[in-house]
């Protein structure tokens, strides 16, 4: 498993944890594919390990497949011994006759199916409210005080009995959801984003197709991918064609979608349809003669069998196909909530677990998803841009090392033996089942050292009964960036290389500036580009303004390149942009570090290790590199400036600059805008400068050498 997604998830629980002792009700908002059931059997674990009197009720959607599904991972986490504390329960309501329904109380998690609590349903004739007044009630009164915890899974959708109950008896209440219903004003109380999920492999990114394109467009560039995915990533790709739910369904597959798929050229390709009717299902494949249920259809549809999936509303939430990569939308929606949920079923990174192990195309074919459908509303497009062609015009010029942060193994001259030996403390000498559970909470590089360490059951129970004092010992050492910080090496060990890279998107936000000289366009040709903020509207602003200005040998101050010279990439694997006549141009070495695909970026500790993505990059005429992490104080910002959090972050974010400013020699820079004023925080070679915006200009004319 990648590192950044161990380290976002760990986090986000981290927050989920700390949040939930003041707060009586919070929401966790994550992208679909970002490992939501995951994370909460994590947040479940823990609390309940610390907390015997805690219940769960996991409140999930329909009857069947979601509720279903969360209790088999549950069961799985707990055998695998991965969250030994979760002992789950599914209710059902599957009892002879009259037979009173029955819910056994020696559980600690119980997931119940929402449609089993709706009005007319068993649970609704008192087995529930018995249930929970045995849960709750004073010992006293033969009840067992257990304090309720209701977990609401995807809590977009309306759970009224439910939330009827809440006063009486949930102590907490917990939102989950990738598209939770926030009042006007409102923030999900921890948040895993868009962004976050992609810059951590989660997930793909989106390239969404033209308005004109038909269901034919999208089968003949499905055949382009085919064999490249079969190839590359040794998976069979999926393309979902979602259509109507109505009158109109019969229309869009008799005269838009089977015609298509009766040519010639695709007779080749599996095709299932799957609606809501098991009698209604159809396929070209051997399946279509067995009379199964349409759950049964669903599950097959996720082999490695079938290449293009028809389906109404019977797949939007629940079901999980990793190898779906394309999804093409016939009907039209009024529900963003519901268009999310669709697009997060072809946005799974199917190669996760070994991704690292991917060479660069397969990379690239493992985190790009098409989408032709209705895009988020104005204000939220995904826009996709790339480099200027021929783009290795861009990237042989603009040439960064990052830095990361080494574990105590990795320090010189550390012997855990030596360490074990020199502790003055007695061990705590705890039992097998408590060690282990401490060592599955602590870092993967902790976990890591341990079982390198423990040739056999005596050193790993040393090793574990000194574990506070290693863990201490580690983050200590990371904590120092002086002797933790490095820069990024290969497996060779030599210095690694990045820029740009040659495919990014990012959110529209607004806060628009028309930029046509840097290293960026947008695929759709326009020159406009969001950014995330005001402050850091203004900033680009300003280098582009300056780009223009001149040294003291009258060159420009920002180096400039030709781009365009040779023809594009031939094996791109974007499907939508078109291969226009390429003439050359002039480009500034300048650019926002989108974060989707980059690899620019710089490693610091703050009760666990985090990565910047610094917002712009820029390479002056005398080949220095400049670095820009843009902040604002204003109120328009949105940021508490004064919370203990982002005082911790900015004098970290200090720290981590201040040191890879010695390691790089590049210059970083912390601009922070108050009022209509910068104050520019200037990073060179270990030393810390304020500066301002005229001396910043100033330097950038003189060559230092």
């Amino acid at each position: 498993m990648l590192k950044e997604v161990i380290e976002l998830q760990n986090n986000a629980v981290n927050s989920l944890i700390s949040i939930i002792e003041c707060k009586d009700e919070i929401t966790f908002k994550a992208p679909t594919g970002s490992g939501k059931t995951y994370m909460m059997a994590d947040f479940m674990n823990r609390i309940l390990e610390n907390n015997k009197d805690v219940i769960f009720l996991v409140s999930s959607l329909s009857k069947g497949s979601l509720a279903q599904q969360n209790y088999d991972k549950f069961i799985s986490y707990s055998e695998m011994g991965k969250f030994s504390n979760l002992n789950p329960y599914l209710i059902n309501s599957e009892i002879a006759g009259e037979e009173a329904l029955y819910i056994p109380t020696d559980k600690n998690v119980y997931v119940l199916p929402r449609d089993l609590y709706k009005k007319g349903g068993r649970l609704m004739q008192g087995a529930m409210e018995q249930f929970l007044n045995t849960l709750t009630l004073n010992r006293y009164f033969g009840g067992m005080e257990k304090d309720i915890y209701l977990i609401k899974d995807e809590c977009h959708v309306a759970t009224n009995n439910l939330d009827n109950l809440s006063d009486s008896f949930f102590k907490k209440t917990i939102n989950f959801s990738a598209t939770p219903n926030m009042r006007r004003g409102q923030t999900p109380d921890v948040e895993i984003t868009d962004e976050d999920a992609i810059n951590a492999k989660l997930i793909k990114r989106v390239e969404f197709g033209d308005d004109e394109d038909t269901v034919e467009d999208a089968i003949n560039k499905f055949e382009l991918i085919k064999e490249r995915y079969n190839n590359k990533l040794g998976i069979n790709p999926c393309l979902i064609i979602q259509i109507s739910n109505k009158n109109k369904s019969d229309e869009e597959l008799n005269n838009k979608i089977f015609p298509v798929l009766s040519k010639a050229e695709h007779q080749d390709l599996k095709w299932m349809l799957i609606v809501d009717k098991d009698k209604d299902c159809d396929t070209n494949d051997y399946f279509k003669a067995k009379k199964l249920p349409v759950s049964k259809w669903k599950e097959y549809a996720k082999g490695n069998t079938i290449d293009i999936i028809i389906f109404k509303m019977v797949i939007s939430e629940g079901w999980d196909i990793p190898r779906a990569c394309m999804l093409y939308q016939i009907r039209e929606t009024q529900s963003e909530q519901l268009d999310e949920q669709v697009m997060g079923r072809v946005r799974r990174n199917p190669r996760l677990l070994d991704f690292e192990n991917l060479d660069d195309e397969a990379k690239e074919l493992a985190l790009t998803s098409w989408i032709w459908g209705n895009q988020p509303t104005d204000g939220k497009k995904v826009r996709n841009v790339r480099l200027y062609e021929e783009y290795s015009d861009i990237t042989n010029n603009l040439k960064i090392k990052t830095t990361k942060l080494k574990p105590l193994s990795q320090k010189r001259e550390f012997n855990i033996d030596t360490f074990i030996h020199d502790q003055k403390n007695e061990p705590a000498y705890n039992d097998i089942f408590s060690m282990y559970k401490k060592l599955v909470r602590a870092d993967n590089e902790i976990q890591k050292m341990c079982y390198d360490y423990a040739d056999d059951y005596q050193k790993w129970w040393i090793f574990n009964n000194y574990l506070d004092n290693i863990i201490t010992e580690n983050n200590n050492y990371i904590y120092n960036y002086e002797e933790s910080m490095e820069i990024k090496k290969d497996n060779n060990g030599n210095e690694c290389l990045t820029s740009f890279p040659e495919k990014s998107s990012y959110v529209d936000n607004g806060n628009y500036e028309n930029i046509s000289d840097w290293v960026w366009k947008r695929n759709d040709g326009a020159d406009k580009f969001s950014f995330d903020s005001e402050a850091e509207r203004e900033w680009a602003d300003f280098l582009k303004e300056i780009s223009n200005k001149e040294n003291i040998n009258k060159n420009s101050i920002i180096k400039k390149v030709i781009t365009g010279r040779n023809n594009p990439n031939k094996n791109s694997i974007s499907l939508f942009e078109e291969k226009e006549k390429i003439d050359p141009k002039e480009k500034f070495l300048w650019g926002k570090n989108f974060i989707s695909n980059s690899d620019i970026k710089y490693e610091y500790y703050l009760n666990g290790i985090y990565s910047s993505y610094p917002d712009f990059i820029m390479k002056d005429d005398f080949d220095r590199i400049h670095i820009f992490e843009v902040k604002s104080v204003n109120p328009s910002s949105n940021i508490n400036i004064d919370s203990e959090s982002y005082k911790a972050k900015i004098e970290e974010l200090k720290k981590c600059y201040k040191q890879s400013s010695i390691l790089t020699n590049y210059y970083f820079y912390l601009p922070v805008l108050k009022g209509d004023i910068w104050y520019i925080t200037q990073f060179k070679n270990g030393e810390e400068f304020m500066i301002t915006k005229e001396q910043f200009v100033e330097q950038l004319k003189v060559d230092e050498k």
